[in-house]
C-alpha cells in the first residue's frame, strides 16, 4: 500500500487511486469528520437541527447563576448573625475585652486567672438581665443546662527551674461526670456549684422565678502543672432577621468554649472564646404574614435546576460517546487506508475537554443543589460545603463559556493559545516550584526566630508568594530584627537573590512561554499551515456547510468500506 504524505497546503500525495464509489464513500467520511468538528451555527446550517446543547448551556447558566445569588443571600444572613452572636458572646462574657485586642487577649497573673474565670460565671449566672437579643440557656428536661469549668494537667509534676530539675507524669488528666461519688443527672437542689471529684465544676443557672443569688468561687488551679482550663456551656437563640422577608425564622444552637491556654508555660495565658453553631428548624412557632410557600418555591426551582443540569450531563456523555466511537473509526480508517498511525494529540481531538469541565461542573452542581434543598428542609446545616459545591460548580460553568467564545475568530487564536501553552507552562511551574519550596525551607528554619512573617511553613509561602506580586517588600524588609548581626545580614542576601530571581527571570520567563505560543499560532494561522493529520484530512472537504450534502444518510459508518478499499489496493497490486 502507498504512503500517504500531507503537504503544507493540505494536499495528499502518495495515496493510490480509489475506484470512484469508495472514494465517494471517503468524501462522506470526511463530511462526517468537517460536520463533528463544527460549531453549532454551522451545524444548524448543514442540518437545519437547533443547537438545543447551546441553548441549554445558556439556560443552565442562568438558572445556575440565580441558584448561586439566592443561597449567597441566604447564607449572608445566618453568617451575618453567626458572627455577630460571637462577637457578642466575647463582650459579654470575656472581661475587658475589645475588638482590637481579640488577637492579643491574654492574662499574665493567677489572680487575672481567678477574675476573669469568676467573671464569666458572674456573666453567664446574670444572662437574662444583661443579654439585648433572645439568648436562653438551653432546657435538660425541666432544668436549664450548667456550665461546666474544667481544667487540664498533668498527672504529677515537680518542676524547679533555679535547680534545673523536673519530674513529670505526661499523663494528662481532666475532670469527670462525677459529683459527689454519683453520677450527675440533675442539679443539686441547694446548691448552685457542685464539684467534681476531679477538677471539673459544675454552675447551674438560677431558677427564673428566684433572684440570683451572689456566690464565690472556691477552686484551685495547679498552676505548676496546668495545660488548660475550659468553660463551656450552651446557649439558645432565634434568628428574627427572616421575618422581613415573610420567612420562618431558624433556631440557634451555640456549643460555646472558653479555653485559657497554658501549654507553653510561658507566663502567658492566651483566651479565646470558639462559638459551635447549628441550625435547626423550630418545633413551634408562628409568623402572622409569612408561610413555608416561598420555602417550597425554593425547593422547587432546585428541583428544576438539577432537572437542568441532568439533562446537560446527559447531553456531553453522549456527545463525549460519540466522539470516542468516531475516534476509533477515524484510528482504523488510516491503519486500513494508509497503513498510518494516528498520533495521540489527533486522538485526542474528539475527546472535547470542555465537555469533560461541564460534566464535572454539573456533578458538583447536582450534589450542591441536593444538599441545599436538605439545607432548606433544616435537616442538616452544612452551608460551608454547600458552598464549595455550589461556587466551584458555578465558576465552571462560566469557564465553561469560554468554548462557545472560541467559535469567533478573534477569540479562538487566545482559547487555543491557552490550550498549546498549557503543558510548557505546567513543565515550567514544577521546575520553578523546586527554586520556591528550598526558599520555603530555608527561610523558615533561619529567619523563622526573627521574623513573624517566617513563623510557620505556610506563613512563609504567603509571605514569598506576595514578594513575587511586589506586595508588602518594605515592611518585609523591615520587620526583620537585629538580634543576630549574621542572620539579619542572610536575610537581606535570601530576599534581594529571592526578589531578583522571581520577578525579573522566572516571571520574564514565564510569560515568553505563552507570547512564544501566541506568535506560533498566529504564523501558522497567517500561513494557512494545517496543524496535524486530521485537520489536513478534512480540509480536503470543499463543501460548505449549506450545500445540504451534511445530511444523516451521508454519515454511514466506513469500516466496511475501509476493508473493501484494503481488498481493492491488494488486487490491484
Amino acid at each position: 500500500m502507498a504512503w500517504c504524505v500531507n503537504d503544507p497546503n493540505g494536499n495528499w500525495s502518495g495515496s493510490p487511486a480509489l475506484p470512484e464509489p469508495l472514494e465517494e464513500e471517503v468524501e462522506k467520511f470526511r463530511r462526517k469528520l468537517k460536520y463533528f468538528f463544527m460549531n453549532p451555527c454551522d451545524k444548524y446550517k448543514a442540518r437545519q437541527r437547533k443547537p438545543w446543547k447551546l441553548i441549554l448551556q445558556i439556560l443552565k447558566i442562568a438558572v445556575v447563576t440565580i441558584q448561586l445569588v439566592s443561597f449567597g443571600l441566604s447564607n449572608q444572613m445566618v453568617v451575618q448573625f453567626k458572627e455577630e452572636n460571637l462577637m457578642t458572646f466575647r463582650h459579654l462574657f470575656l472581661k475587658n475585652f475589645s475588638e482590637s485586642s481579640a488577637n492579643t487577649y491574654a492574662v499574665y497573673t493567677q489572680h487575672d486567672v481567678y477574675t476573669h474565670i469568676a467573671y464569666t460565671v458572674e456573666q453567664f449566672l446574670k444572662l437574662p438581665s444583661l443579654t439585648v437579643a433572645n439568648h436562653e440557656y438551653e432546657k435538660q428536661g425541666e432544668v436549664s443546662a450548667p456550665l461546666s469549668l474544667c481544667q487540664q494537667f498533668y498527672r504529677n509534676a515537680s518542676i524547679s527551674p533555679a535547680n534545673e530539675s523536673f519530674h513529670i507524669d505526661s499523663q494528662v488528666d481532666e475532670g469527670d461526670d462525677v459529683c459527689h461519688g454519683q453520677l450527675l443527672t440533675r442539679p443539686p437542689l441547694d446548691l448552685t456549684f457542685c464539684w467534681f471529684l476531679s477538677e471539673c465544676l459544675l454552675v447551674y443557672p438560677p431558677h427564673p422565678s428566684s433572684r440570683p443569688a451572689e456566690h464565690t468561687l472556691n477552686f484551685t488551679l495547679h498552676f505548676q502543672r496546668l495545660l488548660a482550663v475550659a468553660v463551656r456551656f450552651t446557649l439558645k437563640a432565634i434568628n428574627l432577621e427572616t421575618v422581613q422577608y415573610h420567612e420562618l425564622p431558624d433556631c440557634y444552637v451555640f456549643n460555646i468554649t472558653i479555653s485559657f491556654d497554658n501549654k507553653p508555660h510561658s507566663g502567658r495565658i492566651v483566651i479565646e472564646l470558639d462559638n459551635d453553631v447549628q441550625i435547626y428548624e423550630c418545633r413551634d412557632g408562628t409568623v402572622t404574614g409569612a408561610s413555608p410557600r416561598n420555602m417550597y418555591i425554593m425547593v422547587l426551582f432546585d428541583v428544576v435546576v438539577i432537572l437542568i443540569l441532568l439533562l446537560s450531563f446527559f447531553l456531553c456523555m453522549r456527545s463525549l460517546k460519540a466522539g470516542v466511537l468516531l475516534q476509533s473509526e477515524y484510528t482504523a480508517f488510516f491503519s486500513s487506508r494508509y497503513s498510518k498511525r494516528v498520533s495521540f494529540s489527533d486522538r485526542m481531538e474528539f475527546i472535547s475537554g470542555w465537555y469533560i469541565l461541564i460534566i464535572i461542573s454539573d456533578v458538583l452542581t447536582i450534589t450542591g443543589s441536593l444538599l441545599k434543598i436538605i439545607i432548606q428542609l433544616k435537616a442538616v446545616a452544612s452551608y460551608d460545603l454547600c458552598s464549595i459545591l455550589l461556587g466551584t460548580g458555578t465558576m465552571l460553568v462560566w469557564i465553561g463559556v469560554l468554548r462557545y467564545m472560541g467559535y469567533l475568530k478573534k477569540y479562538n487564536i487566545l482559547i487555543i493559545t491557552l490550550r498549546a501553552a498549557f503543558p510548557n507552562v505546567i513543565r515550567f511551574s514544577c521546575c520553578a516550584a523546586m527554586i520556591y519550596l528550598g526558599y520555603c525551607f530555608c527561610g523558615w528554619i533561619v529567619l523563622g526566630p526573627y521574623h513573624s512573617k517566617f513563623r510557620t511553613l505556610n506563613v512563609v509561602s504567603e509571605s514569598l508568594f506576595s514578594l513575587i506580586n511586589g506586595d508588602d517588600m518594605f515592611s518585609t524588609f523591615k520587620k526583620m530584627q537585629q538580634k543576630s548581626y549574621v542572620v539579619w545580614l542572610f536575610s537581606r542576601v535570601y530576599l534581594y537573590t529571592f526578589v531578583s530571581l522571581f520577578i525579573y527571570m522566572v516571571l520574564s520567563l514565564f510569560i515568553t512561554l505563552i507570547t512564544d505560543t501566541y506568535d506560533t499560532i498566529k504564523h501558522q494561522r497567517l500561513d494557512g499551515e494545517p496543524v496535524s493529520d486530521l485537520q489536513a484530512f478534512i480540509m480536503q472537504c470543499k463543501d460548505p456547510p449549506e450545500s445540504g450534502r451534511f445530511s444523516v444518510n451521508e454519515t454511514r459508518c466506513l469500516m466496511s468500506c475501509s476493508h473493501r478499499a484494503c481488498g481493492s489496493d491488494d488486487n490491484t497490486d
